[in-house]
């Protein structure tokens, strides 16, 4: 079984292969990803709300994160295990820099997400030069979602979307190794894509992105509340949640999914 990388990753894009990420918080789950196929497994903040019950992203701290990835990173064999850094932990470069090491050393993260535009150029630089992989995080940022007023599809004015575009290639050239669009219009979604070297997942962004993520829960159909429009219980009709992981993992490949209803226009 030979492990996925960054290169691997970047490979598939040149190919126009799309390659498979989801969620996992805990060992269990994570063992099933990894058996089913999936090639980045992401120990998301997410946690906060569909482990902890917590209404935001916000209360989770890096201690929860370190926790949670050292639990999935124990089973995980072939999947590249992305984390991310939570609220206020990258707040500056050397806060950034302390924290992603702990992703790295004690958590087994082979990459850190963060969310925000250009003004986090210095810290995906900085984490970029001491040799940690990051993927950066546009469009609807949990993170933030006091500030703009709750969770919103972004890009979907001419200003907006130039700046979304302007700050993906700039986090590109500042070194971030893959770009994660979220609730963003299908074609802002695919010229960002286009016009980037490096990997792009979408969730909520449409079909032509590079890959596509999703929270484990939501595709188990055990979301608490509403499940999100962008995405699909596919644990319908499956016989197991192994299953339903290796539908979701063939939907994916096989570009059956998101189809037009988990997109915005």
């Amino acid at each position: 079984m030979q492990a996925i990388t960054i290169n691997t990753l970047l490979a598939m894009k040149q190919a126009g292969e799309k390659f498979v990420t989801l969620t996992a918080y805990d060992a269990s789950f994570a063992r099933v990803l990894d058996d089913a196929g999936v090639d980045v497994i992401l120990v998301g903040d997410s946690l906060g709300m569909v482990v902890q019950g917590h209404q935001t992203t916000v209360p989770v701290s890096m201690d929860d994160m370190v926790y949670h990835a050292a639990c999935v990173a124990s089973q995980t064999e072939r999947a590249l295990l992305m984390v991310d850094m939570p609220f206020m932990s990258y707040a500056s470069v050397d806060q950034a820099l302390d924290n992603a090491a702990r992703l790295m050393r004690e958590g087994g993260a082979h990459m850190v997400k963060l969310e925000g535009g250009r003004v986090q150029l210095p810290v995906v630089q900085a984490l970029t030069d001491h040799g940690i992989p990051v993927c950066a995080h546009l469009g609807l940022q949990p993170q933030s979602v006091h500030k703009m007023g709750g969770y919103r599809v972004q890009g979907r004015d001419e200003s907006t979307a130039r700046t979304m575009l302007l700050d993906a290639e700039q986090l590109q050239q500042a070194g971030a190794d893959i770009l994660l669009l979220e609730c963003v219009p299908a074609e802002l979604a695919k010229e960002i894509s286009a016009n980037l070297a490096i990997p792009v997942i979408g969730i909520g962004a449409g079909a032509d992105t590079d890959a596509q993520v999703l929270v484990l829960q939501d595709i188990l159909g055990i979301t608490p509340g509403k499940a999100p429009t962008f995405s699909k219980n596919f644990m319908h009709g499956a016989s197991s949640i192994s299953d339903a992981v290796k539908r979701y993992v063939a939907a994916v490949r096989q570009g059956e999914f998101p189809a037009a209803e988990h997109s915005f226009k």
